[in-house]
């Protein structure tokens, strides 16, 4: 009777065990989880679902009355934000217009939790994953990084300091460097690092030159969009993991400003990502990158900067414009006709 009991006991943990499984799956594979997740990725990352949609409906009906040029601007973003995101996902507005609350308030938490899923995956992938891009292959790290532990990264390491050092600010210089490794000069997140800078360096004079367009961060956008094995590759046709899937054929703002705020972090000494915590301050960061990109003042330097990212990454993108090889006879051409 005992082994029998016992047998009975062990089947209801196995079966308990499959239905987590099940149940797990069945989450997971669900259409609003999934486009969470590549919504998060590619046009806002830091938000609370459910309060969006919820917000948004009844933004909707007060834009009967009044237009949206009359509400202030974080109010224009998050109705930009919910109508990409009914936009995006067929049927999703007649769901939420004729749904109750409870219902509103589930499809957001099923977004919600695609979202910071992917966040959570993406955070644990480039902790590596990172530290092979630190510096030139064949090259050691000195002294090595764990993959695991980041409490010797951030400012308590001379590379990782050295990008993470805010732009203007000499990591050379040894009262700075204690400085910021002791936490007496607090870093903001609207002061950016110098690892957004091609080649590291940042000019004064043109802020603009190099911006957002560093090896690191064509790495990690490579690494989370296309495949991991695609980051020291020249770009192809390629069957894309995450963009693929979601028919990304283009980088996207949204995209461009996730991967930063993923590099940053991965380049920390903080263990666990928190979009209030006050030391990464990675909300902050992240928003005042979004706040550039979508200057109305800085367009011209913000279509250019899309471009080329697109061209580096989905170079056979069939965009407005086709991406125009370097040292070609027609990129001499047009750079004839610019001069003229």
């Amino acid at each position: 009777m005992r082994i029998i009991r016992l047998l009975n006991r062990c089947t209801s943990v196995v079966q308990l065990f499959i239905q987590d499984r099940v149940k797990r799956h069945r989450t997971s594979s669900n259409p609003l989880v999934l486009h969470g997740r590549h919504f998060g990725r590619t046009v806002f990352a830091l938000c609370n679902y459910p309060a969006l949609l919820t917000a948004g409906i009844l933004q909707l009906e007060e834009l009967q009355d009044s237009p949206i040029e009359d509400y202030p601007a974080d109010v224009h973003r998050e109705h930009r934000v919910f109508m990409e995101l009914v936009e995006s996902y067929p049927g999703l507005l007649d769901r939420l217009t004729n749904g109750e609350e409870e219902d509103i308030i589930h499809m957001g938490e099923l977004m919600g939790k695609g979202a910071s899923g992917a966040r959570g995956d993406d955070t644990k992938t480039l902790k590596s994953a990172i530290l092979e891009w630190l510096v030139p292959r064949g090259q050691p790290l000195i002294p090595p990084l764990s993959q695991n532990i980041k409490s010797d990264r951030g400012f308590n390491h001379e590379v990782t300091g050295a990008l993470l050092c805010p732009a203007g600010l000499d990591w050379s210089n040894a009262e700075t460097k204690q400085s910021l490794k002791s936490g007496e000069t607090a870093v903001r997140g609207d002061q950016w690092p110098t690892y957004l800078y091609a080649g590291y360096i940042y000019d004064p004079e043109d802020p603009w030159t190099g911006l957002l367009r560093s090896k690191i961060l064509i790495f990690g956008f490579k690494h989370v969009f296309t495949s991991p094995s695609s980051v020291e590759k020249e770009p192809k046709a390629m069957r894309s993991r995450n963009a693929y899937l979601h028919g990304m054929k283009s980088v996207t703002k949204g995209s461009l400003a996730y991967i930063a705020m993923q590099v940053r972090f991965s380049l920390s000494s903080s263990s666990v990502f928190s979009r209030t915590d006050m030391v990464t301050d990675s909300e902050n960061f992240y928003h005042s990158i979004l706040d550039l990109l979508e200057d109305p003042d800085e367009s011209q330097e913000v279509v250019d900067l899309m471009m080329w990212w697109t061209c580096r990454i989905f170079p056979n993108s069939s965009s407005l414009q086709r991406c125009i090889s370097q040292n070609s006879a027609l990129s001499k051409i047009r750079e004839k006709h610019a001069v003229l």
